[in-house]
């Protein structure tokens, strides 16, 4: 059996750097493995997810709580894995997975009172890896990048152009709200947590990736 190791973290964390740097590690290694990103909306399966985005249910996040959104998702993972990956994971593949099941944690459960935390964490569990049956994850790695630098960094990315930024990358209270769901399920979930910066400027791409390689190698022995 392969191993699920999963790259989370938000808008403006260098994700999309760190999983492609995690990448040529692999390769450098000889190692087999296979990158899946989620939702995957080249499929059918991500229909639900796409209303969601789109408004379809309401011009607002709120409109669907987040059972029902953490729903959508789960079917388009569920379908994923079934259809797609299952068979890389059978064969003892390193499976890199940009987002999981764990991404309902961050940008669903902040919707919730935090006293409801805790039961939302134990339905998303139950439901995506006991009920639908996907794998849990060998490890998950969180890279936590604090909001007011994540906002200078993607403004760089745009030259200035604060209209660049999409309706989630812009949205300072939403960010901050994930980022403190985000940590929580850390906690409680035993996510490894990889601190992108010192507090006042960001860390170098080469330290945060001493650090993800670090974990991963933990994972692989």
């Amino acid at each position: 059996m392969g191993k699920l190791i999963v790259m989370e973290g938000l808008d403006g964390s260098g994700k999309s750097t760190q999983t492609a740097l995690l990448e040529e590690f692999l390769k450098s290694h000889d190692i087999s493995y296979r990158k899946i990103k989620l939702p995957d909306y080249e499929s059918p399966s991500s229909t639900l997810v796409k209303m969601y985005l789109s408004g379809d249910f309401g011009s607002d996040a709120d409109c669907v709580n987040p059972y029902a959104a953490g729903a959508f998702y789960a079917a388009d993972r569920y379908c994923s894995y079934n259809l797609d990956w299952k068979k890389d994971m059978d064969a003892g593949r390193v499976i890199i997975a940009d987002r999981y099941a764990t991404s309902n944690s961050i940008y669903q459960m902040e919707k919730l009172p935090r006293d409801e935390w805790d039961s939302y964490l134990e339905w998303s569990a139950d439901f995506e890896y006991e009920k639908l049956g996907i794998p849990r994850p060998d490890c998950v790695v969180f890279l936590d990048m604090p909001v007011e630098i994540s906002q200078k960094l993607m403004t760089q990315r745009y030259d200035g152009n604060e209209a660049e930024k999409d309706v989630h990358e812009k949205d300072v209270e939403f960010l901050e709200s994930c980022r403190k769901s985000a940590l929580y399920t850390a906690e409680k979930q035993g996510w490894r947590v990889v601190p992108c910066s010192n507090g006042v400027a960001p860390y170098s791409v080469e330290k945060i990736h001493g650090d993800v390689i670090n974990i991963v190698k933990e994972v692989l022995c």
